[in-house]
């Protein structure tokens, strides 16, 4: 739920959707309208797809029990490398590394990599350095929760706080007086013209609502 979505908004709806799907069995044998009606609110729908999916093949493939190893989780629809990760480190202590917005920002940082934090190389780096500090310390998930909050609360994308960071005397940014411009700004997209045809069809005072199927834009709505 707290994917692109501000925590404020999460907490709506998060106990009413714990309360009605307590396990993956529960979601799992719910319909996707059930799920979509709970999920009101918070937007990226397909992320509740996603999640109702992910709860099926829970069941299906391993029991009804979350998995604990992050090449499990990843096997799962709507987990990727980083959310696999999060869960199997931070949850079950497995020697993973994560890498999501926040830790690229404070490692692109500390090793001085004027790249866009999107770049390609600029990724490789990001997880190859998160593997090795993992693979170094003594509580990996709290190593990982570490790294997401000093991103998060000081490494911050502007006017980012040197002065309290503890890795002040490591960074490169820092050093080079480049904190306010690593990573590098990519390059801007182009926003491409959608021209969209709406009918609207009403007979006495009631109107005709047709569910999309569900793929390409504003699938299933």
């Amino acid at each position: 739920m707290s994917q692109q979505t501000q925590l404020s908004r999460v907490e709506e709806r998060f106990e009413s959707f714990m309360t009605r799907f307590p396990t993956p069995r529960a979601l799992a044998e719910s319909s996707e309208r059930d799920v979509l009606e709970l999920w009101q609110g918070l937007g990226y729908y397909r992320r509740a797809r996603l999640l109702r999916e992910a709860a099926r093949a829970i069941e299906r493939d391993f029991g009804g029990r979350v998995p604990a190893r992050a090449q499990e989780l990843a096997t799962l629809p709507g987990v990727g490398r980083y959310t696999a990760g999060a869960v199997a480190s931070i949850v079950h202590g497995e020697r993973v590394p994560i890498v999501d917005g926040n830790v690229s920002r404070v490692l692109l940082r500390v090793l001085g990599e004027r790249r866009p934090m999107r770049d390609s190389r600029a990724v490789r780096r990001c997880w190859s350095e998160a593997e090795a500090l993992v693979n170094a310390a003594r509580r990996p998930g709290r190593l990982n929760e570490g790294l997401m909050e000093l991103g998060a609360l000081v490494c911050t994308p502007s006017n980012p706080k040197c002065g309290e960071c503890p890795l002040r005397g490591e960074c490169r940014a820092r050093t080079q007086r480049r904190a306010d411009s690593i990573p590098t700004a990519p390059p801007r997209a182009v926003r491409p013209t959608v021209v969209v045809e709406a009918f609207v069809i009403e007979r006495r005072g009631r109107v005709l609502l047709e569910q999309r199927d569900g793929a390409g834009m504003w699938a299933g709505l």
